[in-house]
């Protein structure tokens, strides 16, 4: 049996907490099974090297900066081989490129291609746990080291668990599993024990922070089962699994929310064949990941479109619209920061009518406005202003009753 493991920053944030992840990594080895551990960088040290390279450049070109920034989880990974060392545990510590993670050449967000895991197998083979620098890879095509983006070691691991086949990708965080709402926010928000890839998928990109978007969707398309957990307890955390038909499917799984999106809104632009697609493919052409998109009803043969997207995007967007808008015919760009995004998800839903309306009487009984609307067959997601996002959450929340025991 082959267990993934994957600690984040926290997780690994001092010596000590080094010394306790290699008793945790130990016990799975003396249960009788072959360990590959994923490791982030330890604490903030990633944010503390990109303050550094910016007092050195106020744009540090994009290779240098994934050369500085995987320096983060190579430190974790060396630290917790010799952590094993002393625990009597043989470990083979290795980089992103030396455990075969072939990615694209886009810095600061690559993309994973393939896996050439040989040098794991060979090293699982000779009795060894296996450590791997997280959150990093190598291109296949310019051989430069590549970052995955924020979040990107928990793609490490899911990638490696289905390349290795292995039987569990564990994420082990500082909280113990995911919940059907922000804990800090909602107090009351109780742990899920099993969600589905499918809804999991959609909180994470509707803003719940426990697992990056991508390491879900790369679990969903190769049937990696992960278990989110606490590394600070050892009780049972959240499932994520294939939906089954025997799985117990509520109604509604989770809250979740976002106030890391800006609005992009494009005024007055034709109403024509082909402006939007010049528009949303220019975007596409920069990187810039959009999320909703709505266009207004035409009048006097113009319209406006809005679209959400990150903030740390959103000053690139707006000069390229403004650069955009003499071949589109645009009158104006602008940005808004201050909005959030508020998110119900839960796959019953698709049979159970009136969840929208439930949605919207929950958030204007609460005088919270509504700006935008996207839904998926098992998402509503809603643009407020993002000081309303606390209150939009919680009044959804009660709502549909996630505090209880059994789940609307």
């Amino acid at each position: 049996m082959i267990v993934v493991q994957k600690y984040g920053g926290s997780s690994v944030a001092d010596t000590d907490r080094v010394k306790r992840v290699a008793e945790r990594v130990a016990q799975v080895k003396r249960d009788g099974h072959n360990v590959v551990v994923v490791v982030s960088a330890m604490g903030k040290t990633t944010d503390q090297l990109i303050r550094q390279a910016q007092e050195i450049a106020v744009i540090p070109p994009a290779r240098e900066l994934d050369m500085l920034l995987t320096a983060g989880e190579r430190i974790s990974m060396s630290l917790l081989a010799m952590a094993m060392h002393e625990l009597g545990y043989t470990a083979r510590s290795l980089t992103g490129s030396q455990a075969g993670i072939i990615t694209d050449a886009v810095h600061g967000k690559a993309r994973i291609i393939d896996i050439t895991p040989g040098r794991i197998t060979e090293a699982l083979a000779g009795g060894h746990v296996v450590i791997v620098a997280g959150f990093q890879g190598v291109s296949r095509d310019s051989k430069d080291v590549t970052t995955l983006g924020r979040g990107g070691s928990d793609t490490t691991a899911v990638a490696l668990a289905a390349a290795l086949r292995a039987d569990v990708c564990e994420i082990y965080t500082d909280v113990d599993g995911v919940y059907t709402a922000d804990p800090r926010i909602c107090t009351a928000a109780r742990k899920l024990h099993r969600v589905s890839h499918e809804e999991m998928l959609e909180l994470a990109a509707c803003g719940a922070k426990v697992l990056q978007v991508r390491s879900v969707e790369y679990a969903r398309n190769h049937g990696v089962a992960l278990h989110v957990r606490s590394s600070f307890t050892y009780s049972d955390g959240t499932w994520v699994t294939e939906e089954t038909d025997d799985m117990e499917q509520a109604m509604i799984s989770g809250v979740a929310h976002d106030t890391g999106e800006g609005k992009l809104v494009i005024r007055r632009v034709p109403d024509k064949p082909g402006v939007a697609a010049r528009i949303f493919t220019a975007l596409a052409d920069a990187n810039i990941n959009i999320d909703m998109i709505v266009q207004n009803v035409s009048e006097d043969g113009t319209t406006d479109i809005s679209c959400t997207l990150p903030l740390a995007d959103g000053p690139s967007a707006v000069r390229l619209l403004e650069d955009l808008s003499g071949e589109v015919g645009a009158e104006a760009v602008g940005f808004d920061e201050h909005i959030a995004k508020v998110s119900l998800v839960g796959a019953g839903m698709k049979t159970h009518p009136g969840v929208a309306a439930g949605m919207f009487s929950a958030l204007s009984e609460a005088g919270v406005n509504i700006e935008m609307i996207s839904t998926s067959t098992i998402r509503i997601s809603v643009v407020v202003r993002d000081d309303d996002v606390e209150t939009a959450v919680r009044a959804v929340h009660e709502h549909f009753g996630l505090a209880a025991t059994e789940v609307a």
